[in-house]
């Protein structure tokens, strides 16, 4: 695993967010923005049904990108979790170990020396293997987090465009 955590890999640019996405977006911002305002309320009623239907397409359209960020950050939480049980675990063997020799009679200094080197490695290792995790963890996060950029840009782009004010309407001609 650590060859796979030595290695480095190009970052292909995000396709750009399906135009299919942004319509979805303006459009229930549109259908929020002039919602029927609860009386005495700053809530407005909308039908949630479909709105929720309508934003669990746009979220399935998504680039796969996002979705793999999404599963690596929940894969990272689980890593991070086994590791820690792992060097739990460790820690519990060797100091079980340790009391097992001092119970059976061995000299104290050899048995005592001998758990807390166990105990050290235990740590130690329990520290590499975390620090390898966060290290895994952050460089796939930094990687969503350039995909999130980007999306952001594209939404903030989009926005800007609708935004723009069009050119005022010639006047019609005038017969006389």
């Amino acid at each position: 695993m650590s060859d796979h955590l030595d290695q480095h890999q190009e970052v292909a640019p995000a396709p750009p967010v399906p135009g299919a996405i942004f319509e979805v977006l303006e459009e229930l911002i549109t259908e929020i923005e002039e919602a029927r305002a609860v009386p005495l309320s700053s809530n407005v009623m909308v039908n949630q049904e479909d709105i929720l239907d309508r934003l669990h397409q746009a979220v399935e359209d998504l680039p796969e990108e996002l979705r793999a960020a999404r599963w690596m950050v929940r894969e990272r939480e689980s890593y991070i979790a086994r590791t820690n049980e792992k060097a739990l675990e460790l820690v519990t063997k060797a100091r079980a170990e340790a009391d097992r020799l001092v119970s059976e009679n061995y000299v104290v200094q050899e048995a005592v020396a001998e758990a807390n080197s166990l105990v050290r490695n235990a740590e130690s290792e329990g520290r590499r293997i975390r620090l390898e995790a966060e290290d895994y963890a952050e460089r796939h996060l930094s990687e969503a987090e350039t995909v999130l950029g980007e999306l952001y840009r594209y939404v903030t782009e989009a926005r800007a465009e609708l935004h723009k004010a069009l050119p005022p309407a010639e006047p019609p001609p005038i017969s006389e």
